[in-house]
């Protein structure tokens, strides 16, 4: 049984344009936002609060924020790996926030100097401060399908560190396919063990389309009744670990297939168009979406 009515969190303002190589000035950043809150989208994230050295697409998230003119009925997310992150996010009005974990050690080494269980301690306090604020929290659990560094990940561990993420206080987790090497028999095998310790209406799916297995994925997801899905407009956002793959679902994408299921959305496609033409145009390149390049060819 699929839900009839599915929510579509964008990630493109964050997710994606963190991945892509050219960084945009505040105001095209807050442009692309703004057209997509014109689409009927419910929930963005608009930036990420992290350290410009590491990320400098994102070094002006503050100033997004800031100048946004925020649509009501539309919740604007950000990613906050720390207290440090929280602060600023906080200062600038954010009132929803993302911390991620990963089901892999090797990555977590690599990507934040910690293991899993390291990483998870360090997010206590920001749990913590989120609480004081009233601001809520969202996880993501990274590398659910697979590592860059240790290959083939036990779905067993992506159920426990999903676990603690909403032990802790996440009010969702987001299981993200980071280097998108899942397949239909794996995301059942993923969502099987995760249901053990979550119940379905806590999780969202973040497939990426590296090896053209996002859709499937999702159809997979659907069917075993997950009705959070994140994706990106023009499938903004490249893979740092498969040099030339796509990243990140395209919101068109997910959009159209979902469209003709009769699952409802809310999205208008016509203006989630206007925002694909907008940010490729921005970029100077096609969208990396099938459904929005045919439908801008009629």
């Amino acid at each position: 049984m699929f839900p009839k009515k599915v929510t579509i969190v964008e990630v493109g303002p964050r997710d994606g344009l963190q991945n892509e190589k050219l960084a945009l000035t505040a105001a095209q950043k807050i442009k692309l936002i703004e057209l997509l809150s014109d689409t009927g989208l419910e929930r963005i994230e608009a930036g990420s609060f992290v350290s410009p050295k590491w990320v400098p697409q994102m070094a002006n998230s503050d100033e997004v924020f800031k100048a946004l003119d925020a649509r009501s009925g539309v919740q604007y997310s950000a990613l906050t790996p720390n207290l440090k992150g929280l602060e600023t996010a906080i200062e600038a009005g954010v009132q929803e926030v993302a911390v991620f974990g990963a089901a892999s050690e090797s990555f977590s080494q690599k990507n934040i100097n910690c293991s899993i269980s390291e990483s998870l301690k360090r997010f206590e306090a920001v749990f913590s401060m989120a609480k004081e604020n009233d601001v809520k929290v969202r996880g993501y659990v990274s590398c659910v399908m697979g590592c860059p560094y240790e290959g083939e990940i036990a779905p067993g561990a992506v159920a426990e560190v999903s676990k603690s993420l909403i032990d802790m206080g996440c009010y969702e987790v987001s299981l993200g396919d980071t280097i998108g090497v899942g397949t239909p028999l794996k995301t059942r095998l993923l969502l099987e063990s995760v249901l053990k310790e979550v119940t379905i209406d806590k999780l969202a799916a973040h497939f990426h389309d590296t090896y053209g297995q996002a859709l499937v994925n999702l159809y997979t997801a659907l069917e075993y009744g997950v009705s959070t899905i994140d994706s990106a407009v023009a499938g903004l956002g490249g893979c740092p670990y498969a040099k030339g793959a796509s990243g990140n679902v395209a919101t068109e994408d997910v959009l159209y297939m979902l469209d003709g299921m009769g699952v409802s959305t809310g999205v208008d496609m016509k203006a989630l168009l206007r925002a694909s033409s907008y940010i490729s145009d921005t970029l100077g390149r096609a969208p990396i979406s099938k459904a929005a390049n045919a439908l801008l060819a009629k």
